[in-house]
């Protein structure tokens, strides 16, 4: 893998301190410390946005984690939680530009208003992970009655208005992708997910700003990453796009599955790096559980 723009390749690892590193998690940050190993910098990040479910002792089980697996990386470690002021410079500079607006519908609205409509017999869209799209109602909301809401402090997340932000490109998006072992290009598709969240009242970014900032801020060149986020690409090219940020080249690896062909996930309880280290495995045995 080259550098885009000449520089050494720059490679990361960005978990969220929210729960025990699993085996999928292993793929990902071994992959991108060997590759940089080879050819260029590997950094690590914290993504601990959601201060309400990462806590510094499943931050420091990552650190854990990477070191036991014999990974090294470059210091300071990149915290988000100490980054809110970035974050939202950029939404700031979105809402200057008329790309975002408030939303104030909750889950069980758009749960309720997603059912009425499908009541008449008829699909309300979904996303690419299956989710609905955002209903229309926010921007349809006279300014003043926006005015009055927010100036009452009530509940709201700020999106982006997927017709303008795409209105702004002149040419369609695409990506380099590398992850079937040969680069090509791959047509970037960010309406199929509608009008995504930037911000929310519980956090000052959603993780599609935030890791188009970090990556930009951090000269990162080479994403390599799982294939569960190879659609959102498309949305990550978008910001990329309206906030002047870097392209970098794209890998999405595999899928690390369990016995039911399912990903892996922390919420799932999936076996942790932890309880398999605890359990004797060593670092070799989980190379060779990963087929690396």
């Amino acid at each position: 893998m080259s550098s885009l723009s000449g520089q050494k390749p720059v490679f990361r690892f960005a978990p969220s301190p929210n729960g025990r590193l699993h085996l999928g998690h292993a793929l990902s940050a071994i992959l991108n410390h060997d590759m940089a190993k080879v050819v260029g910098r590997f950094l690590l990040r914290i993504e601990d946005i959601d201060l309400t479910r990462c806590t510094p002792e499943l931050e420091h089980g990552i650190y854990d984690d990477l070191t036991w697996l014999g990974l090294t990386w470059e210091q300071p470690v990149r915290r988000q939680s100490e980054h809110f002021d970035e974050y939202r410079a950029a939404l700031e500079k979105l809402i200057g530009m008329g790309l975002v607006y408030p939303a104030f519908m909750s889950r069980s609205e758009i749960k309720a208003f997603v059912h009425t409509y499908e009541a008449g017999g008829k699909k309300w869209p979904r996303d690419p992970d299956g989710a609905p799209l955002y209903p229309p109602l926010d921007k349809r909301r006279p300014a003043e009655e926006v005015a009055t809401l927010l100036s009452s402090n009530a509940t709201h997340a700020w999106r982006l208005d997927m017709k303008k932000a795409m209105s702004r490109l002149v040419a369609p998006l695409d990506w380099e992708e590398s992850g079937s072992g040969e680069k090509v290009r791959i047509k970037a598709d960010p309406a199929a997910w509608g009008d995504v969240i930037l911000s929310r009242s519980d956090a000052p970014s959603s993780y599609h700003l935030s890791v188009v900032l970090d990556d930009a801020l951090q000269g990162v060149t080479h994403l390599v990453r799982g294939m569960d986020l190879f659609h959102a690409t498309s949305v990550h090219r978008l910001l990329q796009h309206v906030l002047e940020l870097p392209a970098p080249e794209y890998y999405h690896h595999r899928l690390v599955l369990d016995e039911n062909n399912k990903k892996l996930s922390k919420s799932e309880g999936s076996t942790s790096l932890q309880a398999l280290r605890d359990h004797g495995s060593t670092p070799s045995d989980i190379r060779r559980l990963l087929s690396l």
